[in-house]
């Protein structure tokens, strides 16, 4: 009987040492930034609300890096930001201030997509990667014919001569266009000032670099816009060793999205939500 006694406490006391050996082994967090950025219908797509689970990253032990996985043809500019913001706000409060931050672009970051990227120290791609779209758009659609032709009647009652700006159900008006257009242009100079920050002399002078074309991950790396081709796994296992161990992080998912999974998002819109992601990511395939 004592000898199964002092067995079981060697075992035990093995098990210890193995998970202590486990826990000093090199962790890189992988963030996964994948899908449309902002509100996606009447869902939450990828926004800064969605990864709360970041906040997290800080407690795991030797932690040696934070690498984004993005697959990600933009989105809202607002909450593009708002994600890089905090991202790099994470590795701030960390006890390493230099931790690296590495970006793996998959099948898109464009846009809002390559925003993310941007946060990064390092970017890598694939070859057939699309990066770039550094650009701005807005887009709807027009129903003044429609409503002619079906004898409906629209009716606008407002104060403020800007509070129907780009109605659909009104005719285009010129102003609007250049209201529109001003903020576009604001925008759309805070994005290429935030890439030429992130980027510095690595970006080649090249005249499409800003005006909203993307390339492939080959092409993106002679602009200077990516650091160089790989996959993930493989960089980082050749820059922290094979012992290296990934800890993930995505998006939040509610105890019923989680427990119910298929069924809860028919009835919450999740029909919409792939319709309107489909819209976005088909500019970018071949």
């Amino acid at each position: 009987m004592s000898d199964n006694k002092n067995l079981l406490k060697i075992t035990a006391l093995l098990s210890k040492i193995i998970k202590k050996i486990n826990k000093d082994d090199p962790t890189i967090a992988i963030i996964k930034l994948h899908g449309v950025i902002g509100k996606v219908g009447h869902n939450q797509g990828l926004t800064l609300d969605s990864l709360k689970s970041l906040d997290k990253i800080n407690k795991i032990k030797n932690l040696k890096a934070i690498a984004l996985l993005i697959n990600s043809p933009g989105g809202s500019p607002v909450q593009s930001e708002l994600i890089a913001k905090h991202i790099k706000f994470i590795r701030q409060k960390n006890k390493k201030k230099n931790l690296p931050i590495i970006a793996f672009c998959e099948d898109v970051a464009a846009s809002g997509g390559y925003w993310l990227a941007c946060i990064a120290d390092e970017i890598y791609a694939s070859r057939a990667s699309i990066i770039g779209s550094i650009g701005v758009i807005s887009h709807g659609f027009g129903f003044v014919e429609a409503l002619k032709k079906l004898g409906i009647e629209r009716r606008v009652y407002s104060q403020g001569k800007n509070k129907a700006v780009l109605d659909p159900f009104s005719n285009t008006k010129k102003e609007d266009v250049e209201l529109i257009s001003t903020i576009q242009k604001d925008i759309h100079e805070h994005f290429i000032d935030y890439v030429k920050e992130s980027r510095g002399k690595k970006l080649k002078k090249d005249p499409d670099l800003f005006t909203g074309k993307f390339w492939s991950g080959s092409s993106a790396k002679k602009l200077g816009l990516i650091d160089e081709l790989g996959y993930y796994e493989e960089v980082l296992t050749k820059k922290y060793g094979k012992k290296i161990k990934f800890k993930e992080f995505g998006q939040h998912k509610s105890f019923l999205q989680r427990k119910l999974g298929a069924f809860i998002d028919i009835f919450y819109g999740k029909i919409e939500q792939k319709f309107i992601e489909s819209s976005y990511f088909n500019k970018y395939k071949l």
